[in-house]
């Protein structure tokens, strides 16, 4: 395919906005082999007409089938209601899910879910791991993508052609790769061969790989590409957050009203701090008015704009800068360079603890967490939940029947509940919440946490308690003759971590 056919953003708008009939073509149980089957690459969405996210999908969907029309690149969707048994014979298990067909054998579809990543993962697909660049093709090769490493060299065996043609077809979803032996493009691109470069849409848009080219190592040039891949800053969301998550670096969050006049002047004063900090950790901004809820998940209490925010991605640790602050770059880069020396404390959420603990299940808060679920004389169950997950509330009454089974072995067995949107974990867990519910295990006189992963049933329950608890289960034993008057847990003091209560104020 020749990189000519590449369409420039210009002519993708244009063309965007004359479309007029779809070019999505609907597959059914009756045409599905006799189209897919035969097409050397395809993408086929499988879809429910209920989900919200194939609805937010659906215009980026068929504005790149129009984009992908004139390179002979097929765009196709089933509908999973009207064909509920083609798609339970694809294994399909949620919505959307989006499949690369090569002669009727699919791989994931891993790339963004908007037109210009589909345009761009399609086109790569098309494209051999690695493009043979001329003179013709050179200019718009090197601008046919956010990120272009290419290798110059004086012949296509020299090294290191295997090399990297193989780091290339490992990353053929990521980046786009040519080599070019034309002595003309070397001397207009001022490249000695052999060499290496990236060519880049933002930041320095041209960088030479600086270590001996000839023996270069997949691993060394992977390390180099993924840091350039990097913007110094740039706005994350849905499409490009998993590039941040996957680097486990630091992930420090401007968060700006995007209608704000001010709001470039914002990202340029920020701007020499990140670059600063680059290789330590990413900087990005995001919109506050779209993202307000993960604001309040990195504890950020007010809806005010700009505000900034410093995430441990590795520990789900959150660091706000005090909303009752202006966001200056001397503070940004004060509160940085603190963390980075390890002398910022978290901001640790946590909900009120409860006055008294009326249910068979012990309502957990992240004040209480280290005392409760650390006490070495128990044994500790803990589910922790977020109270608009569906599992969850399907959930619930299996585990109020769990905390009732074992209610009368509270001396030795809790079985406790945390709502983990209201209460982060202390830095001393050693594990993070991924998903909901997530259901972990401790067993008595240790700090090692075992993750249930059976079925959400109270007999499978009850046996993974009874097969893992350290301590006998032995009823307590109450003693009628007087009255109690112990304070119910819940209402407990607690010691030793006063110090975080500033935190919640954050």
């Amino acid at each position: 395919m020749r990189f000519s056919q590449l369409l420039s953003g210009a002519s993708l708008f244009a063309l965007f906005s004359f479309v007029t009939a779809s070019d999505v073509i609907n597959l059914t149980a009756e045409n599905f082999d006799s189209v897919v089957n035969p097409e050397e690459l395809i993408l086929v969405e499988f879809f429910a007409p209920w989900c919200g996210h194939c609805k937010a999908l659906a215009p980026h969907y068929e504005e790149a089938a129009t984009a992908l029309k004139d390179k002979k690149i097929k765009l196709a969707k089933v509908d999973c209601v009207d064909q509920a048994d083609l798609c339970q014979q694809n294994g399909i298990g949620g919505y959307p899910t989006l499949r690369v067909y090569r002669q009727g054998e699919f791989s994931p579809y891993s790339g963004s879910r908007n037109t210009e990543g589909l345009v761009s993962y399609m086109t790569k697909q098309s494209l051999p791991a690695v493009a043979d660049v001329t003179k013709a093709t050179f200019h718009e090769f090197k601008n046919a993508d956010k990120i272009v490493a290419l290798a110059f060299l004086a012949s296509p065996t020299d090294a290191p052609a295997a090399e990297f043609s193989a780091f290339a077809n490992k990353h053929r979803d990521d980046y786009l790769f040519g080599i070019t032996t034309d002595q003309e493009v070397s001397e207009s691109a001022g490249v000695k061969p052999p060499a290496v470069v990236l060519y880049r849409s933002f930041d320095e848009p041209v960088t030479e790989y600086p270590y001996p080219v000839p023996d270069l190592s997949s691993e060394e040039f992977g390390a180099w590409i993924k840091e350039l891949a990097v913007p110094i800053i740039d706005q994350v969301g849905g499409e490009n957050y998993g590039t941040y998550a996957q680097s486990g670096k630091p992930l420090a969050y401007l968060f700006l009203d995007p209608t704000d006049e001010k709001r470039q002047e914002y990202i340029d004063a920020i701007r020499p701090i990140a670059a600063k900090y680059k290789g330590k950790v990413n900087f990005v901004w995001i919109d506050a008015i779209q993202f307000g809820d993960h604001g309040k998940a990195l504890n950020l209490v007010e809806a005010k704009w700009p505000s900034f925010v410093l995430q441990d991605l590795n520990k789900q640790l959150k660091y706000p800068l005090d909303q009752s602050q202006e966001v200056i770059p001397e503070l940004v880069d004060e509160l940085v360079e603190s963390f980075l020396d390890g002398k910022l404390e978290p901001s640790l959420k946590s909900q009120p603890i409860p006055d008294s603990q009326d249910e068979d299940v012990f309502v957990l808060v992240q004040k209480q967490f280290e005392d409760i679920v650390y006490d070495d004389a128990k044994d500790v169950l803990v589910e922790f939940y977020a109270p608009w997950c569906g599992h969850c509330k399907r959930l619930k009454p299996v585990w109020d029947d769990l905390g009732k089974h074992f209610a009368d072995f509270s001396d030795s067995l809790v079985v406790a509940k945390m709502d983990a949107t209201e209460n982060d974990l202390p830095p001393s867990a050693p594990f993070h919440i991924s998903g909901f519910p997530t259901i972990k295990f401790k067993k008595a006189g240790t700090r090692e946490f075992i993750e249930y992963e059976g079925d959400r049933t109270l007999e499978s329950l009850i046996a993974f308690v009874e097969e893992n608890v350290a301590n006998k289960l032995e009823k307590k034993i109450v003693d009628d003759s007087e009255p109690a008057a112990q304070k119910p847990l819940g209402s407990q003091k607690v010691t030793g971590h006063e110090g975080h209560d500033h935190h919640d104020e954050l």
